[in-house]
């Protein structure tokens, strides 16, 4: 049998495993080209989904475990905040 694919299954998987995400993961890393809603489909099939803000660089390090990103050298990412997701157990 041929599986292709799901972006949005993958990110679910990886979260459900217990690993943060941030939106720019999801769409670099998975595909997922709509985070939010994804979060929001998640949120209905009954699952908590908790946030909070973290450096920027937090992500960067967390995102060159799997591939290799560069932040351009006048980028303040230390000062910048995003924000990780994860499912609440």
């Amino acid at each position: 049998m041929n599986r292709s694919y799901q972006p949005a299954m993958a990110l679910r998987e990886h979260m459900l495993a217990g690993h943060r995400v941030s939106l720019l993961e999801a769409i670099l890393l998975f595909g997922v080209q709509g985070p939010n809603a994804e979060f929001t489909r998640m949120k209905k099939d009954g699952f908590l989904i908790k946030s909070q803000k973290v450096p920027m660089a937090k992500i960067i390090r967390r995102i060159n475990e799997y591939t290799e990103c560069k932040v351009p050298s006048d980028l303040p990412y230390r000062e910048i905040s995003l924000t990780e997701y994860w499912i609440s157990k």
